[in-house]
């Protein structure tokens, strides 16, 4: 174990996008979807042999608490940090990063999403090695995956100049932030060479990326001020009323887009997937030789291609599920509700969660 390494699990996700699947009380970071395991517990699985279980912080609602907390039954009660409500990943940085620095003056914060998916977990550790050393160094790290495709989904890192590496890593400067492009900018992307996809996955000190918010973000390193000054005696109350006043924002567009010091650590061969929506499990399930990909229930496809059927009921209780004659379809039959949408429409599937607001079907978020 690496003395002053530490991990934050950030489980704090809607999953909108995994809808009807991922729900408000069983969102996607909570289900088992490719394993016996679910995604938050193979996050914490990756962390094996390098990062101690007391060293893990989980940050997430407190309607979550107790479902994560009986998937992560390792993970000391006391390291579970509960936001009062959604503020973002800024916000989720920010805190973890003050408790961690009030137990260790030395420490180096991993920062993983939830809801990621990795094949090759000893590379990963490796990797995170590498970027340990880099944040040691004063840089703010990320991993950097290159693009297989050229992915509308994905925000992507310019590359810079090279840095060396002791370990013969590819690691480089970051020269920009790209946010998600559409289909003809993602060509170019892919055709330079210079560009990765941002996995979102953010190394650094402790003290450093506190430096860095109290640069580019004064307000809320005015409202973490506030929760360090109140230390472990700050009441829920409390840390509400601090929470409220802070402004719902990424760690990306926050910090990383505007820092100078940020350097890449290129993550090939990882097999890594940013689960966010239906369309990604066509990179995750084996389909057959047209394509297709029938998930927990049975299905038959005549004459279709590259279409995907998702249902959660076990084989011999679902429904059959019949495609005839279509291409890049998928459905999704959870019991209660059942998605039809096309491939490239994937990312839409949020706005049926919206629309159940505006209709007042909580039962169904």
């Amino acid at each position: 174990m690496r003395p002053h390494l530490y991990a934050v699990i950030m489980a704090g996700g809607g999953g909108t996008r995994l809808w009807p699947l991922s729900r408000r009380d069983r969102p996607k970071q909570t289900l088992a979807m490719f394993s016996e395991r679910t995604l938050v517990q193979l996050t914490a699985d990756r962390l094996e042999g390098l990062v101690a279980a007391d060293h893990v912080l989980v940050v997430a609602t407190a309607a979550l608490a107790d479902q994560i907390k009986g998937q992560l039954p390792q993970v000391p009660g006391e390291n579970y940090l509960l936001e009062p409500e959604p503020r973002g990943t800024a916000s989720v940085v920010g805190w973890a990063a003050t408790v961690l620095l009030q137990q260790d003056s030395d420490a180096v914060m991993v920062c993983l999403p939830a809801d990621h998916f990795i094949q090759d977990g000893q590379r990963f550790r490796d990797l995170l090695v590498e970027a340990e050393r880099l944040a040691n160094e004063g840089h703010l790290v990320t991993l950097g995956i290159r693009p297989s495709a050229a992915e509308t989904g994905y925000g992507y890192l310019e590359q810079g100049p090279p840095i060396e590496s002791p370990s013969g890593y590819d690691v480089y400067e970051v020269e920009a932030f790209k946010e998600k492009p559409d289909a003809d900018t993602a060509a170019s992307y892919l055709a330079s060479g210079d560009f990765a996809w941002n996995a979102g996955i953010f190394i650094w000190r402790c003290d450093v990326i506190l430096r860095a918010v109290q640069a580019w973000m004064p307000d809320l390193a005015r409202g973490l001020d506030l929760l360090a000054a109140a230390g472990e005696g700050a009441g829920a109350s409390q840390l509400a009323e601090v929470w409220a006043g802070l402004r719902a924002e990424t760690i990306d567009y926050g910090i990383m887009e505007k820092a100078s010091d940020v350097v890449m650590v290129t993550a090939d061969g990882l097999g890594w997937c940013d689960v966010g929506s239906w369309n990604r499990l066509f990179d995750l399930l084996e389909p057959d030789e047209h394509g297709n990909i029938s998930a927990a229930g049975p299905a038959l496809f005549v004459n279709s291609k590259s279409s995907l059927v998702f249902q959660t009921d076990s084989a011999d209780k679902a429904r059959l599920v019949a495609l005839v004659g279509v291409e890049n379809l998928i459905v999704v039959d959870v019991g209660d509700a059942l998605l039809v949408t096309t491939r490239d429409r994937a990312e839409q599937v949020r706005d049926v969660v919206d629309l159940l607001d505006s209709l007042g079907r909580q039962d169904l978020k």
